[in-house]
């Protein structure tokens, strides 16, 4: 059996994320290719349920994700990750142990992100208001606000979500998976 690949789709919160990763999978299917979406904010409800965000408490749950990851790929799985991973030295981590690994970023103004935030319906099992918390200094770890953001300083896939649609971000993620690994 071969080894499965993994995309960390990485941004601010607001950025899509979410909304990218999930309409990629739609599309890798409509391309016959399977993958499984890990969601940061899913994984933390079971390893976290009251979730504080302290340095600590993102480290356990980025090494586990990334521990998934990499366990899904080492039994060819595909995965995509839907999470924030603030800090740079998370997606190096996975970069290091995860042997066939792309970074996507979806880069995207504080601001528009901040707007996003406040008039999403639909959370996709993020936190509720987070950036109105933020900025009124009641959630002090928001990445972008109280934590920093680091962006990847190599990507290989840049989407500026400002200026495209999900559906655009998603397949342009999906032309760099299938050049790396299926042409």
């Amino acid at each position: 059996m071969g080894e499965g690949w993994c995309v960390w789709v990485t941004g601010l919160p607001g950025s899509g994320k979410s909304v990218v990763a999930e309409t990629l999978i739609k599309f890798l299917l409509q391309k016959g290719i399977r993958a499984q979406l890990l969601s940061s904010d899913a994984l933390r409800k079971v390893l976290t349920p009251k979730p504080t965000y302290t340095l600590e408490e993102r480290d356990i749950v980025y090494e586990t994700l990334v521990y998934i990851a990499k366990l899904l790929t080492q039994n060819n799985v595909n995965v995509v990750i839907d999470a924030t991973g603030n800090l740079r030295r998370y997606r190096d981590n996975a970069r290091n142990q995860i042997q066939r690994f792309m970074e996507a970023y979806l880069e995207c103004p504080l601001e528009i992100c901040i707007e996003r935030e406040s008039k999403r319906a639909e959370t996709r099992q993020a936190p509720r208001q987070i950036y109105t918390r933020a900025l009124r200094g009641e959630a002090p770890t928001v990445p972008g606000v109280g934590q920093p953001y680091e962006p990847p300083i190599n990507p290989e896939v840049t989407v500026n979500t400002a200026h495209c649609t999900p559906e655009q971000a998603a397949h342009k993620i999906l032309e760099a998976i299938l050049s790396k690994w299926y042409i």
